[in-house]
């Protein structure tokens, strides 16, 4: 959206956007509509395999005006579709661009290596249409996957800035001279998804025995020293304004839990959960849920798999399993994209024909109490009948030198929503 001059709408189903003139791609060629039209037709191609592609096909129409002018219709109102456009994956791209190897956009940064997984340099952008920025002639983004060896780089000087810093690390940094810890709560989690069309989620009794046997205050306390809110089992955080702050999260009980697994003719049973560093604490929750249930007879075993093709071979696909969310900015958004029935990330296969519905009325109404306690009452859904566990929304931790300044806060989360090298420069 940062390269639309303006956006129009009367009645929040056909927009007009009108794009600024003089915007080059990097390798040169002139920004116009056709980009951003073929840019937003890819999410609607199957092919394509876009994760927004549920999200996009509310675009009934997306046509060029003018050189400089798109209009997008809408299948229904949809009054954040200004917002639904910032998300990342619609950034637009160069028409007809197939060599995906390297980046032709319009960013501060000229891609020089990008090397998937492990590092990526950009270099400074000359014809950079912002009047002011970048201001680093370059930067190196790079994976050091293990957080000891995160911090170690830190406090040695090989980095300026370690991004998504374990908690625990916090007694190591904090008082350090020279580090700043950057704390932002954005709404991002890490979630135990059961799901629901597998065994043993598909048995009355399971999901609710697993709810109660989640010690969240101990999850926020102890694994996420304190930099954390607990959390309801739904995806809308504490920060959004839609929060429904009347849904209770559900109660450690031991026994309850107990009552639930034998319901289900599984107590006794082993039962894997799936857990990995690549989804953030999820292996020292898994340990704690472990030690709940062996209290009460239930055995639950910690399959911890390697970082590397978790999210390809195992999120979405293994029976009981952690993922981790990212923030996003709208219920709709995080809805659409977790919770709706043909959602591309559904983590627990829920289904629902009333929430579908219920969500598709909220998404194009304007009166924001109505929307409020529509989107009260998706979350209230999602808590009760989904198998996503959501323990705690959790507090993204970057730490970096004094030498780099410039960090701010950002609703999306962590490293400014990501954008921080736009933002950032380093001292003499």
């Amino acid at each position: 959206m940062e390269l639309a001059e303006a956006v129009e709408t009367a009645d929040a189903k056909t927009w007009q956007i009108k794009l600024k003139s003089g915007v080059t791609f990097h390798s040169g060629k002139t920004l116009s509509a056709a980009d951003v039209v073929w840019s937003l037709k890819r999410h609607l191609d199957p092919a394509t395999g876009s994760k927004v592609n549920a999200i996009a096909q509310q675009m009934a129409e997306i046509d060029t005006v003018d050189d400089l002018t798109v209009k997008i219709v809408l299948a229904e109102p949809n009054a954040d579709l200004p917002t639904i456009l910032a998300l990342h994956h619609f950034m637009i791209l160069a028409e007809g661009t197939s060599d995906f190897t390297t980046a032709n956009g319009t960013g501060a940064f000229t891609c020089e290596t990008f090397e998937p997984g492990v590092r990526s340099i950009g270099t400074k952008n000359p014809n950079y249409f912002k009047p002011e920025g970048p201001y680093l002639d370059s930067i190196e983004f790079f994976a050091i996957s293990d957080n000891n060896a995160r911090m170690n780089a830190l406090l040695s000087g090989d980095i300026d800035l370690a991004a998504k810093m374990n908690p625990r690390s916090m007694r190591m940094l904090d008082g350090k001279p020279g580090i700043t810890n950057y704390v932002t709560t954005a709404g991002n989690y890490t979630n135990l998804n059961i799901r629901l069309d597998l065994e043993p989620g598909a048995k009355a009794g399971f999901v609710e025995g697993m709810k109660h046997l989640i010690n969240r205050e101990m999850i926020q306390k102890s694994i996420l020293r304190g930099y954390a809110d607990i959390g309801n089992d739904q995806p809308v955080p504490t920060n959004n304004r839609y929060y429904n702050t009347e849904l209770e999260a559900p109660a450690y009980d031991p026994e309850r839990a107990k009552h639930a697994f034998e319901k289900a003719g599984l107590l006794g049973t082993e039962i894997p959960m799936t857990a990995s560093d690549a989804a953030a604490s999820s292996v020292d929750m898994a340990t704690i849920v472990q030690q709940a249930g062996a209290e009460i007879g239930m055995k639950l075993t910690v399959d911890r798999v390697p970082n590397d093709g978790y999210w390809s071979n195992y999120w979405l696909k293994a029976p009981v399993h952690f993922g981790h969310i990212n923030p996003r900015p709208t219920p709709d958004i995080l809805f659409s994209l977790l919770y709706a029935s043909d959602a591309p990330w559904n983590e627990s296969q829920y289904k629902s024909e009333t929430f579908d519905a219920k969500l598709k009325e909220a998404r194009g109404m304007t009166d924001e109490a109505k929307r409020k306690e529509i989107y009260w009452d998706l979350q209230a859904m999602v808590s009760k009948e989904a198998g996503t566990i959501i323990p705690a929304y959790m507090g993204n931790i970057d730490s970096f030198t004094d030498k780099l300044q410039g960090m701010k806060d950002n609703p999306l989360g962590g490293l400014m929503g990501c954008a921080f090298a736009e933002y950032v420069w380093l001292a003499a």
